[in-house]
């Protein structure tokens, strides 16, 4: 009887191990996703959650790197657009590629001439 009963354990156990891996690893990949996505990226202070993560959504599906280029480009294009519409001021030249904001590359107010 003990016997039958460690053998039934056994082929649960084993049954259960590739879906408990299995949900292991989706959830370190969703971490990972989300881990990259908190990675500030030019202009990212200036977009809505949603905004960040259709753009890494879009960095993601480009085939080559000049796609990728050409979609930081025009990223790029669009965050210096919203940054002066919001008075603020962003670095002229984009970081390098997956540089971040690196240092000194956050955003400054622009407070005008009277704040001096």
């Amino acid at each position: 009887m003990k016997c039958k009963l460690v053998v039934l354990f056994s082929v649960i156990i084993t049954l259960s191990l590739p879906a408990w891996f299995e949900g292991e690893a989706a959830q370190a990949s969703n971490q990972e996703i989300r881990g990259n996505q908190e990675q500030p990226f030019y202009g990212s202070q200036l977009m809505t959650q949603d905004e960040r993560l259709e753009y890494h959504r879009q960095m993601r599906e480009t085939k080559t790197a000049k796609e990728r280029e050409l979609l930081r480009k025009e990223h790029h294009q669009r965050m210096q657009d919203r940054a002066a519409i919001r008075g603020v001021t962003l670095p002229e030249e984009p970081p390098a590629r997956g540089g971040g904001m690196g240092k000194g590359g956050g955003m400054m107010m622009n407070r005008g001439s009277g704040s001096r």
